[in-house]
């Protein structure tokens, strides 16, 4: 059943992203006689309708905590549809404040895409383990997911005002590196849709490979056993496990066994589906990177620079400022001190330089650059729009790399 919620949730703030897009189009259209007033009207039929996909959204959450006897923050799946509905309502909040129509076409995106990210992990309710059995798990992971929630907000408007302020027709060579920068950005979030699409694709045709590989572990007395361990890979195998045999292979384009091997230092039997999954991605990203450039017949940062069109760069500056200066310190008492509190309940200590720990540190330390930049040296304009996306997408590499690439204490979240 709460599967269902989410599903009306994905489908409704789609229409919702939709109606912003048509309010913002309403800008730039000669057809349009009083383009402010079109722009508020859709402006609020998207507010209204989002609203009813929070509400869903909300609906899955708790009917999910229901169906678990636990808050559904555990894992890859849950932690990012909590982390999506976090997005949507700090987006609600500043509409609220600013009335930025425009606001709704770039923040709704990022939710979507985050929710189509989580479903591609295991939907199965599993237990908690030991260490996530404590009151912190609420306090912790909620607030931390707020905070990230609002510098999401912080980089929607910051790509919004480098949309709104490159010079996409100028070959100076600032104006080309800023240009760069912006399809860089695209770039990676088409990524995430490709890899997406490309995983759900091959579910759907039912593929699978299965490797076995010879794994080095510890036991409990600290003796290094060398055991069999079984790999399983959900897209073709351009890179299978160092030294592995094959198990089963659903053939895909003539290949029965694995293009490449995974580089012998990369250890463990799931470095080479990792790698695997890097690569495709890239591969899925740059080929529908290249099909939507062909469709624009520019630059997509280009394309979408028409929609700022009648949008004060001003107002969009202050909207990621204030987005952020909120999103901050949730994000210090959630992600560091709640953090330490329960680390140290939970592993007798307050800081372990784990991977995940670590790069918490260097979000916190990156937006708290972004805030001393900005009040006391005036980084205003394009250099706060800049920091603000290159800090979300330090934040999404703590989402996901960290937790899907690198070891560490934190790994059992992703599954």
């Amino acid at each position: 059943m709460s599967g269902t919620f989410l599903l009306l949730a994905f489908i409704i703030y789609t229409v919702a992203m939709l109606g912003f897009v048509i309010g913002v189009s309403g800008r730039s259209s000669t057809q349009v006689e009083d383009q402010a007033a079109y722009s508020r009207k859709w402006g609020r039929i998207g507010f209204v309708i989002t609203l009813l996909g929070f509400g869903c959204h909300c609906a899955f959450f708790f009917l999910r905590w229901a169906e678990a006897g636990h808050i559904p923050t555990s894992n890859m799946y849950e932690f990012m549809t909590f982390l999506a509905m976090m997005i949507v309502l700090a987006f609600l909040v500043v509409y609220l404040i600013y009335k930025s129509t425009v606001l709704g076409a770039f923040a709704l995106p990022v939710a979507i895409i985050i929710i189509a990210y989580a479903s591609v992990f295991p939907k199965e309710i599993q237990p908690l383990i030991p260490a996530l059995q404590s009151y912190w798990l609420k306090i912790h992971v909620t607030t931390a997911a707020l905070g990230e929630a609002f510098f999401a907000v912080g980089f929607a408007a910051g790509l919004m005002y480098l949309v709104k302020t490159v010079n996409f027709n100028s070959r100076e060579k600032s104006d080309r590196r800023e240009q760069r920068g912006v399809e860089f950005t695209m770039f990676i979030m088409i990524v995430i849709i490709a890899f997406v699409t490309a995983i759900f694709s091959f579910n759907g045709t039912g593929y699978k490979a299965v490797f076995k590989s010879d794994v080095t572990v510890t036991d409990v007395n600290n003796v290094d056993q060398v055991v069999k361990q079984e790999s399983t890979y959900v897209l073709p195998p351009i890179f299978g496990p160092y030294g592995a045999e094959t198990v089963s292979m659903t053939p895909f384009l003539g290949m029965t066994e694995p293009l490449l091997e995974a580089p012998s230092w990369m250890k463990g039997a799931n470095a080479g589906r990792k790698l695997n999954t890097v690569v495709w991605s890239l591969l899925s990203g740059a080929l529908l990177y290249g099909l939507l450039r062909l469709i624009a017949r520019k630059p997509l940062g280009a394309a979408l620079h028409p929609m700022m069109k009648g949008v004060d760069s001003d107002d969009v500056d202050e909207i990621g400022y204030r987005s952020i200066a909120i999103g901050y310190p949730v994000f210090t008492l959630g992600a560091l001190v709640f953090a330490m509190i329960w680390a140290h309940e939970a592993w007798g200590r307050f800081w372990g330089w784990d991977p995940k720990e670590v790069w918490a540190l260097i979000v916190w330390l990156f937006y708290a650059v972004y805030l001393h930049l900005r009040l006391s040296r005036g980084w205003q304009g394009k250099r706060s729009a800049w920091l603000s996306v290159i800090g979300f997408l330090v934040v999404m590499f703590t989402l996901i790399g960290v937790n899907l690439v690198i070891a560490g204490l934190h790994s059992y979240a992703g599954v």
